[in-house]
């Protein structure tokens, strides 16, 4: 027959979504498997452009293709069409496409692994193969559509976790990613990507996952504070910073430089305390805080710095 597998095509069976966010405009793909690193051949994006999802044997140039196919001016379907119509091993194929505009197109292939299915929603598409059960696809559409209002990120992790809670791949578990790019391009590609993160092997990916979101959103929180300083805002980097200590109490690098914008903004008295906390943990954010006024990133007096150096 001449839809066959090749050893060239890696092997990606797994559950994805791919999704847009209509308030934001952000574009999205998350996915999990039982396969190393399944981050690097499933999820593509790029902003103000689209996001595909490629899957099962995957003809992994469907990513990269499907995206500069969106960028000619063609629709997600018309973008999907394109890239099946000469591809001998289409039905072994599972794919997803969304582009700027919230457009959806999918496909599964006849021989796909069971069980396979997708469903194609409002600014949606979720897909599956050689999954435990049937019940994937709608658990993961359902979670999608009931989390309307969180964020795009959130709604992803929701469909996955809602995917494994009914039996997800049939052989388990070992890596996940989210990919988000914004709505439209500001002309910097080395920096339009909201999320992007990966766990390339781990026995728990999407705990994993939803760790490293969590992560992720902290230091969000932590260079909003930094533009907030940047921009005089000592209050606003001072909610900034608090939200993302919340998150992570314990992390010592948050409380530092939170203590050194307090300092910086002439806040010594709050920031001694917080200093103090971190220096008893760990005597090298004492060592660091000598050579910031180097660098003008701690810009006290002298007599305050060698407060601060007392502690």
């Amino acid at each position: 027959m001449a839809q066959v597998y090749k050893k060239t095509d890696p092997l990606a069976h797994t559950y994805s979504i791919v999704a847009y966010d209509s308030i934001t405009g952000e574009m999205g793909v998350a996915v999990q498997s039982h396969w190393f690193s399944v981050g690097t051949t499933v999820s593509w994006a790029e902003a103000g452009v689209g996001a595909v999802a490629t899957q099962s044997f995957v003809n992994k140039s469907f990513g990269i293709r499907g995206l500069e196919l969106l960028k000619s001016g063609l629709t997600a379907q018309q973008a999907l069409d394109k890239l099946l119509s000469d591809d001998e091993g289409r039905e072994m194929r599972q794919v997803a496409i969304v582009d700027a505009k919230g457009t959806i197109a999918n496909f599964t292939g006849k021989n796909c692994i069971d069980y396979a299915g997708q469903i194609k929603g409002a600014n949606f598409s979720v897909q599956s193969n050689m999954m435990l059960t049937d019940k994937v696809p709608a658990a993961m559409a359902a979670a999608f559509r009931k989390s309307v209002g969180k964020s795009l990120a959130e709604r992803l992790l929701l469909s996955l976790e809602a995917a494994q809670s009914v039996g997800g791949d049939i052989r388990g578990q070992q890596s996940a990613a989210i990919l988000i790019v914004p709505g439209k391009s500001a002309g910097k590609p080395w920096d339009e990507r909201t999320v992007d993160l990966r766990v390339d092997d781990n026995p728990a990916p999407l705990k994993e996952l939803r760790r490293l979101y969590k992560v992720h959103t902290a230091y969000q929180y932590m260079n909003n504070g930094d533009l907030a300083v940047e921009k005089g805002d000592m209050d606003g980097a001072m909610k900034q910073y608090n939200a993302a200590m919340k998150l992570f109490p314990a992390n010592l690098e948050m409380q530092y430089w939170t203590g050194i914008t307090l300092a910086n903004g002439k806040q010594i008295g709050k920031a001694m305390p917080i200093l103090k906390k971190v220096f008893a943990k760990d005597k090298n954010w004492k060592e660091l805080t000598r050579r910031l006024p180097k660098v003008g990133l701690l810009t006290v007096s002298d007599a305050e710095l060698k407060q601060i150096l007392a502690l």
